[in-house]
């Protein structure tokens, strides 16, 4: 025999009072003398009432849930980021629901899908990138008429809703450091899959080169798997093949801590030898004295969720792009 939840017709019969009573007195009404509203607390408490939020759901025609998704939530970057957005659900009221889908574009199908089934009020994606045009997932979500807002990413071309970084300015800094530090021959270690992302990074390692007048090379970009281990491999090779470099640019952090482990393993100095930036300024960069960008994550989080409540409630109709500052932090690598 399934649970049988207390209702508000057994808070009024044990209250004596009527329904309409009980639910002015849940519900925060004015119109409801203060010793009965407590009576009726106290009794609810009691009893264990939980409201009904499927019901207030259907009623209001809103669920105060908005969806998550991120592409890899092992990253200590999006947790900072979903930290923000924590903060700013709790202070409107909302919960959310989280999805990882570990950077496969079927699981990111799949949960969209899922918060469509779960009428989530609004999405906060951070996509995952498997082809340079309009991905159909957002056509999907203009379909629906489900607010959204694309997190840490920008889509050419895409009448969206957006919050990212200035990526192109955080390349540059990135490698102008490097380079007034004293370093000329500068790996950029890129990722695949990003597109924009890496593009502007891209191209800002590409403009402080210019600057400076050091020749661009093909041959000092590499693009390898967004993980630790695929870093440290990588610089592992150059080194044993002699490729020649005074200084490492990283898409992330992520990547920057397999470059420091190589570097170490084969003795070379960091940052006399060979200087290292990373990128994002996730938690555990200040401990190991990593040089970096800092993307202000709490913020990206806690003002994506303003920019899609603002949405939800149709308060702004026309898309809005914000792009964040970044700061170069300077420590022990540089």
């Amino acid at each position: 025999m399934g649970k049988r939840y207390v209702t508000i017709k057994d808070i009024a019969k044990v209250a004596n009072v009527s329904i309409n009573t009980v639910s002015r007195a849940l519900n925060n009404k004015p119109d409801i003398n203060e010793e009965t509203k407590k009576k009726i607390l106290k009794i609810a408490d009691e009893l264990g009432y939980v409201k009904n939020a499927t019901a207030s759901s259907l009623r209001n025609r809103k669920t105060k849930t908005i969806g998550v998704i991120f592409k890899d939530i092992t990253n200590p970057f999006f947790v900072e980021v979903l930290k923000g957005i924590e903060k700013a659900t709790k202070e409107n009221d909302y919960s959310l629901i989280l999805i990882d889908v570990e950077k496969n574009y079927e699981v990111e199908k799949k949960a969209l899908k899922l918060m469509f089934e779960k009428r989530v009020d609004g999405i906060l994606i951070s996509p995952v990138r498997n082809q340079k045009q309009k991905s159909d997932k957002f056509q999907a979500l203009i379909n629906l008429n489900i607010p959204y807002v694309i997190v840490g990413d920008h889509f050419e071309g895409m009448d969206a809703d957006e919050i990212y970084a200035d990526d192109f300015k955080g390349g540059y800094l990135a490698t102008k450091h490097l380079i007034e530090n004293g370093k000329k021959k500068i790996l950029f270690l890129d990722v695949y899959n990003h597109n924009f992302v890496s593009y502007s990074r891209f191209s800002g390692y590409k403009k402080a080169l210019k600057e400076y007048n050091i020749r661009f090379s093909k041959k000092m970009v590499y693009t390898i798997e967004e993980d630790m281990i695929a870093a440290y491999e990588k610089i592992n090779e150059l080194i044993k093949e002699k490729v020649d470099f005074d200084g490492i640019f990283c898409f992330n952090d992520i990547l920057a801590y397999g470059a420091l482990k190589a570097l170490r393993e084969h003795n070379i100095n960091v940052p006399e030898k060979v200087a290292v930036v990373g990128y994002d300024d996730i938690i555990y960069s200040s401990i190991i004295d990593l040089t970096t960008i800092k993307i202000p994550k709490f913020e990206l989080g806690f003002k994506a969720f303003n920019l899609l409540l603002e949405k939800i409630n149709n308060k702004r109709h026309k898309p809005e792009k914000i792009i964040l500052d970044i700061d170069l932090i300077k420590r022990k690598t540089t």
